[in-house]
């Protein structure tokens, strides 16, 4: 229970601080926030776990993949933002385009035998 905990805090604290960051300093939150830590986290997390260095190689390739499509947030949020939609308007349809090219890219990938 203590090592769960231990997982809970840690990630939490670098979320926090990745935000508390951003009202400082947007380039240095936009930095922090790139940076995969909660890739590696689950990684670090996963391997204490299980030390199973396949099950890291299947999340690693995962990862890469899905980062493609995710990519359409950080693309659409800013657009529809400058258009003047209200921030969680703006959010959901981002979300909503987002969990799209994810849907795409699955179909895409399984086309070519790639199956995460």
């Amino acid at each position: 229970m203590n090592y769960y905990l231990l997982k809970i805090v840690i990630t939490t604290l670098l979320i926090v601080a990745i935000s508390e960051m951003s009202k400082r300093s947007s380039m240095i939150g936009a930095l922090l926030a790139s940076i995969p830590l909660v890739s590696v986290l689950a990684m670090i997390w996963l391997y204490q776990d299980t030390k199973d260095i396949n099950k890291i190689s299947d999340l690693s390739i995962s990862i890469f993949w899905l980062v493609i499509p995710s990519l359409a947030l950080f693309i659409s949020l800013p657009l529809l933002l400058k258009q003047g939609l209200h921030f969680y308007l703006s959010l959901v349809i981002s979300i909503t385009i987002t969990a799209t090219c994810y849907f795409i890219m699955l179909f895409v990938l399984k086309q070519f035998g790639v199956n995460l």
